[in-house]
């Protein structure tokens, strides 16, 4: 999928604040920050993604009990589900003045639509040079899962397949929207609520 519109709930100073689960005040997330040195905004938004989509752990993947929601706690546990990631990622954006939102899909929660359905998040970004928001999906990889950094063509770990009743919520949060955040601190064990207390919509 090429560009997509992504639906802007207010305006682009909305999603430059720090709040409770996007704490990039933290000191651990203002050191990450700080290590970024590229000369150009794009290159340090793509060092952002690469580094929260490869150096911190999918929960589920590595068999985290631990249940992280808000970015300093994700970067102190090195790990989260995807919510805990977008988190986290925009956090490190919106603390190097680089506007960042939160978008969502429904997606199979296993492979087909029988297993059930989960919500899936995703980062969005504004590229000022482009004078465009882009989806970025820092979940992690692994087989069969191949997110990359794309301005253009979006390479996202879930591409939505419509005959499965998979969709893209194309509106673009700038706080985690309440379903993720009660999912979040319903559970004290990732492994059930990864298994069982997903939404399935918003």
């Amino acid at each position: 999928m090429r560009g997509v519109t992504l639906i802007q709930l207010s305006t682009l100073d909305a999603y430059l604040q720090a709040s409770d689960y996007i704490d990039f005040y933290d000191d651990q997330i203002q050191k990450v920050i700080a290590s970024f040195k590229q000369d150009n905004e794009l290159d340090r938004i793509k060092a952002a993604f690469e580094f929260v989509r490869d150096k911190i752990s999918h929960s589920y993947d590595i068999q985290s009990n631990a249940v992280t929601r808000r970015a300093s706690e994700v970067l102190r546990e090195q790990h989260g589900i995807c919510y805990a990631k977008s988190h986290l990622l925009a956090a490190i954006l919106r603390g190097m003045e680089i506007p960042s939102g939160i978008c969502y899909q429904r997606l199979t929660l296993y492979d087909k639509p029988e297993d059930g359905y989960c919500i899936h998040a995703l980062n969005t970004v504004y590229i000022r040079d482009m004078n465009k928001w882009i989806r970025l999906d820092a979940r992690g990889n692994k087989e069969g899962i191949n997110a990359q950094f794309s301005v253009e063509t979006e390479k996202l770990a879930f591409p939505v397949r419509a005959e499965y009743g998979e969709l893209d919520y194309f509106v673009n949060y700038y706080e985690p929207h309440p379903v993720v955040i009660h999912t979040l601190e319903a559970y004290s064990s990732g492994i059930e609520m990864y298994r069982e207390g997903l939404p399935e919509s918003l």
